[in-house]
């Protein structure tokens, strides 16, 4: 896999986001693939009853997440994890919550065939489609590569506008990047590190209700849009941003897998109404499709 040099020419990424997007050789962007990924993203003929499509999980709407503690798929079935918000998971390395996928090819296949969501069969999706499921599965991670959100009040700031954020928001980035240590885990352009971390929030009971990846780690999910994806973490267990700054102010739960970066922080009252809004000034524009 190889950044495809070609895709500036194709999409032009938004303020914040100006890096190149991997893109596998098999499966070149181009604009007829992701015209025809965006129109199967939206058609329910790729649920087995024809009531859902991949964007009853990602709604446009809701920054591609879908306000439910955990996803629901045909007949009402409800799974075990929220369904994440898909922007800018174009630049990601892995997928799904325990990063079970390594490419998006791979994981617009996983929901269309697993029976609590889409339940559909490779054959019956070739047969109501006219296609092959490689094709697909290529156009929907086509589109998919191009749900981007950018232009938001920090990245107007980082670029040099001192008037983007209110002094509340820029003590809250103070926060972030000092007292309350979130950069540990959601850094560089897209606020994740990509990589897998025990929080403690599968601890309950005295016992994992979750494995995530194992031992109860789960993906960072990126920060962008955080204000518009409630609830939160993998379980959807968290209503609202204040009530993940309070989570992690007070340690997480404490298990004998926790991250040894995740501890008190004794962030007082002031501090976490500004990170909070700090949080809510990475709300962006999305762009999708183009």
């Amino acid at each position: 896999m190889k950044p495809l040099l070609l895709f500036a020419l194709v999409i032009r990424p938004p303020l914040g986001l100006d890096l190149y997007m991997p893109v596998p050789d098999a499966n070149p962007l181009t604009p007829a693939k992701i015209a025809l990924g965006r129109k199967l993203f939206f058609d329910k003929r790729l649920s087995l009853d024809g009531t859902l499509a991949c964007a009853s999980c990602h709604d446009p709407k809701l920054a591609f997440s879908d306000g439910r503690k955990v996803a629901r798929g045909i007949g009402g079935a409800e799974g075990t994890r929220s369904a994440p918000a898909i922007v800018n998971r174009g630049y990601g390395k892995t997928f799904f919550w325990d990063g079970r996928s390594k490419s998006l090819e791979q994981q617009a296949l996983e929901p269309i065939l697993n029976p609590k969501e889409l339940g559909m069969t490779e054959a019956e999706v070739e047969r109501r489609t006219g296609l092959k499921i490689a094709d697909v599965t290529s156009a929907l991670a086509s589109y998919v590569r191009t749900i981007r959100s950018g232009n938001s009040r920090f990245d107007r700031y980082a670029a040099g506008d001192q008037h983007a954020l209110s002094d509340l928001e820029k003590a809250g980035l103070a926060v972030f990047r000092g007292k309350a240590r979130c950069t540990t885990c959601h850094a560089g352009p897209n606020f994740t590190d990509e990589n897998f971390h025990n929080t403690g929030i599968a601890w309950q009971d005295g016992k994992l209700a979750d494995q995530g990846a194992g031992e109860g780690k789960f993906k960072v999910p990126t920060l962008r849009e955080v204000a518009r994806t409630a609830p939160y973490m993998h379980d959807g267990s968290l209503a609202t941003l204040e009530d993940v700054v309070d989570y992690y102010d007070r340690g997480g739960n404490a298990n004998p897998g926790l991250d040894e970066d995740v501890r008190p922080l004794h962030l007082s009252a002031e501090e976490k109404l500004a990170l909070v809004a700090f949080l809510r000034s990475l709300s962006g524009s999305i762009r999708d499709g183009k």
